[in-house]
């Protein structure tokens, strides 16, 4: 066996514009692996499939498809052409979703944490859809570093240390944290203004804090901050969200450690009370704002601009 090519004719000259619905077509056969599905997908018949590639065959001069009795399959040459046809129409698409995105409508994907999605950034949305109401945002979350070539998102709102890099970013807004539980918690256990209390109550862990696996982080590093030592075996739950462990605390089962930013609402309603008065800890951690350095969209840039003022009014 040999891999030269599977030769029909010797080269014609190069693909002019008439061949672009051969190559559509060879682009859904490939994709599809059948002239069947392809017809069925472009509305015309199976027999017109096969012609149109036999056409294109023809000119490009080396086979595209081997043809067995029930199925076809790419020849190594067929391979090369349908990867390269299949990046220069992801390139179009880009280009096109690229041009369309320079009017300020559309669908703008954002991605965040959950626990600042549910606490803060959804309870806000109304206003920027009054604002901006041709905008169409659809909001994705997760705890990990997004793909934004790989999951269409837009724009993301990070909580780290440092920026992510490659991309570019604005920050948002700093963040402290402190302890919250349920106004009916701090009385049980004698919490108000007696942080000492806090070794016969249940602390509520947000385990991923900082990392995939921050622990109990939080909760010491705020006791080392304000000169306390807590005990590592006590009872407590965790969670892969601050706002689960802060709604534990809402329901009374134990003391969370919130993020200022993010648990105001509950603490401006009394759901919450914060029972140890100027023990809030500044955070290393910051809010950012991140997206692709080449995606100078006006909508991005409205959505952007619109966080930081709401970020700037609390």
């Amino acid at each position: 066996m040999t891999n030269a090519p599977h030769r029909l004719l010797p080269p014609k000259t190069p693909l002019t514009s008439h061949q672009l619905s051969r190559l559509h077509t060879f682009e859904a056969a490939a994709r599809l692996g059948s002239f069947a599905q392809a017809a069925d997908e472009l509305a015309i018949t199976p027999s017109a499939v096969s012609h149109r590639i036999n056409q294109l065959e023809a000119a490009l001069g080396f086979r595209l498809f081997q043809r067995f009795h029930r199925r076809i399959a790419l020849t190594l040459e067929g391979e090369r052409v349908f990867w390269r046809l299949r990046a220069s129409l992801d390139n179009i698409n880009q280009e096109i979703l690229d041009i369309k995105s320079q009017a300020l409508s559309g669908v703008l994907t954002v991605y965040c944490r959950p626990s600042i999605a549910q606490c803060w950034l959804v309870p806000r949305l109304a206003d920027f859809a009054r604002r901006y109401p041709a905008i169409s945002l659809n909001i994705l979350t997760g705890n990990e570093r997004v793909n934004f070539s790989g999951a269409g998102v837009d724009l993301a709102i990070y909580f780290d240390d440092q920026p992510p890099e490659n991309l570019a970013c604005v920050p948002l807004m700093a963040e402290s944290i402190l302890p919250v539980c349920s106004p009916d918690y701090a009385r049980r256990f004698g919490l108000t203004g007696r942080p000492e209390k806090l070794a016969g109550a249940a602390l509520l862990h947000d385990r991923q804090a900082w990392s995939d696996d921050s622990g109990s982080g939080e909760w010491h590093a705020w006791a080392a901050h304000f000169g306390m030592v807590l005990d590592t075996a006590q009872p407590g739950m965790g969670f892969d969200r601050s706002d689960l462990a802060v709604i534990a605390a809402i329901n009374h089962g134990g003391v969370a450690m919130g993020r200022q930013r993010l648990v105001s609402a509950w603490l401006a309603s009394g759901e919450l009370v914060a029972p140890f008065p100027g023990m809030a800890m500044p955070c290393a951690q910051r809010y950012y704002i991140a997206t692709p350095s080449e995606r100078r969209w006006p909508k991005i840039a409205a959505f952007s601009d619109w966080l930081r003022a709401v970020a700037e009014n609390g």
